[in-house]
């Protein structure tokens, strides 16, 4: 999937931006931009994708997201459907690598720093009490004003340099295409569609007619843009969905598998564990053990 640039608003009074959002939903197109992207999920669930990984995001996550690394966060569907009580609340902090002066950076008390940027282009969901850090001072970022608002950032920054409570989430420095608009808007419709009708079998030919393309022309562009098959993104967004619902733990593991969208118990166990490494049994223990969602 090619991502879209995008152009980061900035303050021209201030070396860094800092959002705080309460929208009726995500519904992003995938994109990038240089700009390193601090993201703290305060209310709503549904759907990440950052760069070749899909996973699910809850409230207390915190993601950080490097450079030019694509990325995009759609909430659940039901989400879609102006239920007053259901809405997004989000805190996201966007830099460049040198927003603080290029001069930070080579100073030997600051090594730690560009080690840090480099890990920040495969993304990194933090942990533990790094979390709950990062959480207090991204509220407070949000009305700090001058010296107080570069503390911060230097805060921010030192913890995550510093911290082993993380989890990478691109395996290997994968390649990422940039793109037209074009392009970047037909692939997100494949995406839309697959998220909405995820639970019904969906045919080669149905998708591509969905992206103007013949059935050979879009399993090739599909392939060449997200280094995956159309059909083994189909089976990630169902197991994100599975997973999702074995932690709430309210339905029994053979009707997870056919609201998902599997036809039989055998496949969805195998498709499972070659997705997150686990037995969907193990997943819930981990999660129950954890406290948090691990694909």
């Amino acid at each position: 999937m090619k991502p879209l640039f995008r152009k980061v608003t900035a303050n021209l009074e201030s070396s860094y931006t800092v959002r705080h959002n309460i929208l009726p939903h995500f519904k992003n197109i995938w994109h990038y931009h240089p700009e390193l992207e601090l993201h703290y999920i305060l209310k709503g669930e549904g759907v990440r994708f950052i760069g070749d990984k899909i996973s699910n995001f809850s409230p207390g996550e915190i993601v950080l997201v490097g450079e030019n690394l694509p990325h995009t966060w759609r909430s659940n569907e039901e989400y879609f459907h102006n239920d007053p009580d259901l809405n997004i609340e989000v805190i996201v902090i966007q830099f460049l690598p040198d927003c603080l002066g290029d001069h930070l950076l080579k100073l030997p008390e600051a090594y730690l720093i560009p080690k840090l940027y480099e890990k920040a282009k495969s993304g990194m969901v933090i942990n533990g009490q790094t979390n709950a850090k990062l959480a207090e001072l991204m509220r407070r970022a949000i009305d700090a004003t001058n010296l107080d608002k570069l503390i911060i950032l230097l805060s921010i920054l030192k913890i995550l340099a510093e911290t082993s409570e993380y989890e990478m989430i691109v395996n290997g420095r994968a390649v990422f295409y940039q793109s037209n608009e074009t392009d970047t808007l037909r692939l997100n419709n494949v995406c839309s569609y697959t998220l909405e009708n995820y639970k019904k079998d969906i045919t080669l030919e149905e998708i591509s007619a969905i992206s103007n393309l013949s059935v050979t022309s879009f399993c090739r562009y599909f392939k060449l843009m997200t280094n995956k098959t159309y059909y083994d993104f189909l089976i990630e967004i169902r197991i994100s969905h599975a997973c999702r619902a074995l932690i709430e733990d309210k339905t029994p593991t053979e009707i997870i598998c056919f609201d998902c969208g599997f036809n039989n118990v055998s496949n969805f166990y195998r498709h499972f564990k070659k997705v997150t490494g686990l037995t969907p049994l193990e997943y819930k223990r981990q999660y129950l053990k954890k406290g948090k969602v691990v694909a």
